[in-house]
């Protein structure tokens, strides 16, 4: 008997279309976004959810949202599962943060467990929290089938753990909006990738 997590990232934002960090802000979903989780909604509609997730964040609220209505099910928040906090980068481009923190940018990028961004977090937290939540997950659901609908940068933590990754590399993990993961969980120290960044679903398979 094991755990089977269907992990998905949210639909595009239009700071997402502008390569803009969001982090903690709560950018909605685009009309582009709504529709690619409408896609993969289709894609699940025939999968048996005992339960769904979502970060407590707008745009993975709503992707949720939209993925469980032929489910029937209610979508549980959790702070925990929410995009690293950016801090003073929100809103910017790379570019724009590489011109006003060159130096605080080039060390996240090479050790962003122990670099704190301004105003921000540490990967190293990040990935508590969110490691707290799925190990949660995994211990109160065994032999089920769940939802869990997030951001980037945890899905990323998530994945990196499973595969006893250096997460000082996690960003090596690219991830699309919308893209769809699959973890099994026999143990909750035995998690096996079976899925990632699967875009079939969307026009192009993007």
């Amino acid at each position: 008997m094991f755990l089977r997590i269907f992990l998905v990232r949210h639909g595009e934002t239009a700071w997402n279309a502008k390569l803009r960090f969001q982090g903690h802000v709560d950018v909605p979903l685009s009309g582009r976004g709504r529709e690619q989780a409408r896609a993969l909604a289709v894609r699940l509609e025939k999968e048996n959810f005992a339960a769904a997730y979502a970060s407590d964040l707008g745009r993975a609220v709503e992707t949720a949202g939209i993925l469980t209505v032929p489910h029937n099910l209610a979508v549980q928040q959790l702070t925990g599962l929410r995009e690293i906090n950016f801090g003073a980068w929100e809103g910017l481009t790379a570019e724009q943060i590489r011109a006003r923190y060159d130096k605080e940018i080039r060390q996240w990028w090479d050790k962003p467990l122990q670099t704190r961004i301004p105003g921000g977090e540490t990967l190293s937290e990040v990935a508590a929290r969110v490691t707290a939540e799925i190990r949660r997950i995994v211990e109160n659901r065994p032999g089920e089938q769940v939802l869990v609908v997030c951001h980037g940068g945890p899905i990323r933590t998530i994945v990196a753990s499973i595969l006893g990754m250096d997460l000082n590399q996690y960003w090596r993990l690219r991830l699309d909006n919308a893209c769809l993961s699959i973890i099994d969980f026999p143990a909750w120290d035995r998690g096996m990738l079976t899925l990632f960044n699967d875009c079939s679903h969307l026009a192009g398979g993007e």
